[in-house]
């Protein structure tokens, strides 16, 4: 695997190191960095009890921050009017039951995805041999669920619009996971690209310690279709984003931003596929599209 090196000066990254605050990318979107990962809120500052909306909810142990992190933009004890989930994996639903429950919201995902959100699936396992970092070597430590949310979640609706996000609408990315889904605005052309693809190289602790930014796959110890990931990257890239916003990494913008997608979008089997691993010449066999059985 290879990576395409990002300007700095492309990166939506202001306050970086205070991850108490949410970082606004637009006036009605911002992100917060839990960690390893990104959670974004859908509203502008200061929108009233019920009026944003959360898209992922990070690694466990990270609610209050987030917690905080919403009382900040949106006031004290303001809730948001859903939870919407690009997908399932526990370093973005790891505070979904959590927060769920303290704010009585509704919890979205894409169809395929509710197996591993309503209690009914585990994921399949990780590929620790993608090689290229010690984060595949510790992806068996990583739990796959599945998340028990049955009492809140509920697919996204089959018209493409997302409940409580006017303007937007949510594109079904799979390959990473089997239900994975993005978030796309036209009208400001905004991408929220979850783990479709991101920003960062996921599999190094170095560059996840330093937020080097680079344009780069689905991280790859977890994806499980590497065509269906292909084809979901060239789709993005399609759309000619100004803005992306992913899972992991800094926001990008600008035209830097867009020629490194489509650099990954023509030539993702040498930049974003593993030489080896689990899924690489084969995608996890599911049944019916949901549950997960070992190949």
């Amino acid at each position: 695997m290879s990576q395409i090196p990002l300007q700095n000066k492309d990166k939506i990254d202001t306050v970086h190191q205070d991850q108490e605050r949410a970082i606004e990318v637009v006036s009605d979107v911002a992100y917060v960095q839990l960690g390893i990962v990104n959670a974004v809120f859908i509203g502008r500052h200061g929108a009233p009890d019920r009026e944003w909306t959360l898209i992922d909810t990070g690694i466990w142990g990270m609610g209050q921050r987030l917690e905080a992190a919403a009382a900040e933009r949106f006031g004290e004890n303001s809730r948001p009017s859903a939870i919407i989930m690009t997908h399932g994996h526990s370093d973005h639903a790891g505070n979904l039951l959590y927060l769920a429950e303290k704010w009585n919201a509704p919890v979205y995902a894409h169809l395929s995805e509710l197996p591993y959100l309503d209690g009914s699936a585990a994921y399949p396992p990780p590929d620790p041999g993608v090689g290229g970092g010690v984060m595949p070597i510790l992806s068996p430590l990583l739990s796959r669920g599945p998340v028990d949310a049955r009492e809140w979640v509920q697919p996204l609706p089959l018209d493409g619009s997302v409940p409580s996000m006017p303007g937007w609408k949510w594109i079904h990315t799979p390959g990473h996971t089997v239900g994975h889904v993005s978030f796309w605005r036209e009208v400001d052309r905004v991408l929220i690209a979850g783990d479709a693809f991101i920003t960062i190289n996921q599999e190094s602790v170095y560059a996840v310690a330093t937020q080097k930014p680079e344009m780069h796959g689905p991280p790859s110890y977890f994806t499980v279709d590497w065509t269906a990931a292909r084809q979901s990257v060239q789709d993005l890239a399609e759309l000619a984003p100004l803005i992306a916003i992913t899972g992991h990494g800094v926001p990008m913008q600008g035209d830097g931003m867009l020629v490194a997608l489509k650099i990954l979008a023509a030539d993702f089997d040498t930049i974003a596929v593993p030489r080896d691993g689990l899924y690489v010449k084969k995608p996890a066999t599911t049944t019916n599209g949901l549950a997960y059985v070992k190949p």
